[in-house]
């Protein structure tokens, strides 16, 4: 997928519920498929705390599989640096809410 002359490496999709809502739905859909959300960055508290900077709600979720895991790091040791699996949950938009 290719935004202009950037790539792209998310999958996006836009719901019309309340951020609350959606990231518990999402904290709660990987278990599904057997990953567990082993790491949470709210990073617009992190902004306002370290730099008294207002921004939308962002919040990255960091899921691993442990299996999974396990299989690629016995493969590649170097792989660790994408893991866990990042999935960004954020409010559309620049200003806060």
């Amino acid at each position: 997928m290719r935004k202009g002359n950037l790539t792209s490496y998310d999958r996006t999709v836009h719901l019309d519920a309340e951020f609350a809502t959606v990231l518990g739905r999402v904290r709660e859909a990987p278990a599904g498929q057997g990953f567990g959300v082993l790491t949470e960055i709210d990073i617009t508290a992190t902004l306002k705390a370290k730099l008294d900077h207002e921004m939308v709600d962002y919040v990255i979720l960091g899921a691993c599989n442990p299996a999974l895991a396990h299989r690629v790091l016995e493969t590649d040791r170097s792989i660790g640096l994408l893991l866990p699996c990042n999935v960004v949950v954020r409010r559309d938009g620049t200003a806060p809410p």
